[in-house]
């Protein structure tokens, strides 16, 4: 099974290392006793984030997530970054290819699967769910600092 790498650490920063796309196939989410996910791993709590988690996840060719789900709590974005598929929220099937994005609210009862020759990569991002507006864009400073490289 692929391990997630530590590329740094330091006060205010973590960043790791899963490895190519391509190796996504070779990690193995073990959720209990006989569930295991394959091609699908987990990254917010290897970088800290305390805010949110997000999970890279690869199907085959005729493969699909294999069970619906819900959330108490927590809103999903997913990002399709490479192959086609389906993304079924609430019974509607969501044509997806690279560059598709999907919102999914906690209740949301959701799938995937691959309807493609290629494999479907997926990057799903996990948060509390709040009301759309809620998070400010304009809540970064510039500083009046040159970047040193």
């Amino acid at each position: 099974m692929k391990g997630i790498k530590t590329t740094a650490e330091i006060a205010n920063a973590t960043a790791i290392d899963l490895g190519p796309l391509a190796e996504l196939k070779d990690y193995v989410l073990e959720l209990g006793p006989g569930v295991k996910i394959p091609g699908k791993v987990f990254g917010g709590s290897a970088v800290k984030a305390g805010g949110a988690d997000f999970s890279y996840q690869v199907f085959a060719p005729g493969t699909e997530g294999g069970f619906y789900h819900v959330h108490k709590d927590h809103e999903e974005l997913y990002f399709f970054l490479s192959g086609t598929g389906e993304y079924q929220v609430d019974g509607v099937n969501i044509p997806v290819k690279e560059g598709s994005v999907v919102r999914v609210a906690p209740a949301g009862k959701r799938a995937v699967r691959n309807t493609g020759d290629l494999p479907l990569v997926m990057l799903c991002v996990q948060y509390k769910a709040a009301k759309p507006g809620s998070v400010n864009p304009s809540d970064g400073s510039i500083l009046n600092e040159p970047v040193k490289w």
